[in-house]
């Protein structure tokens, strides 16, 4: 009975040390990342976006190059939440949809 449980032990052990395994070398290089780290966001990174037309390209490149986790675009009249997100990058556009502000939250 006490070796079957050993062997049990060993074996759930084994598995779960299985799963922490990296399996060897990464098939493609990681994505560059922002300086800051920690997901908060950095307007300055994505102030490139302003004067361009804002797009869902545009969104994505500027949200990785400011180090947000999520971002949107806001146009005049849309409605928006109020609450504050550091690690929300936000895409003001005019009414033409051109960016023409930059900011986080």
């Amino acid at each position: 009975m006490f070796r079957t449980r050993a062997s049990l032990v060993s074996l759930l052990a084994v598995a779960v040390l299985a799963g922490c395994s990296t399996g060897g070398s990464p098939s493609k290089a990681p994505e560059a990342v922002a300086a800051n780290n920690d997901g908060r966001c950095e307007a300055s990174g994505a102030a490139f976006a302003v004067g361009k037309p804002a797009s869902a390209e545009l969104l994505e490149q500027a949200r990785k190059a400011s180090g947000a986790q999520i971002a949107r675009i806001l146009k005049p009249h849309d409605v928006m939440t109020l609450e504050y997100r550091s690690e929300r990058l936000n895409l003001n556009a005019d009414e033409q949809g051109v960016v023409s502000r930059v900011n986080c939250g």
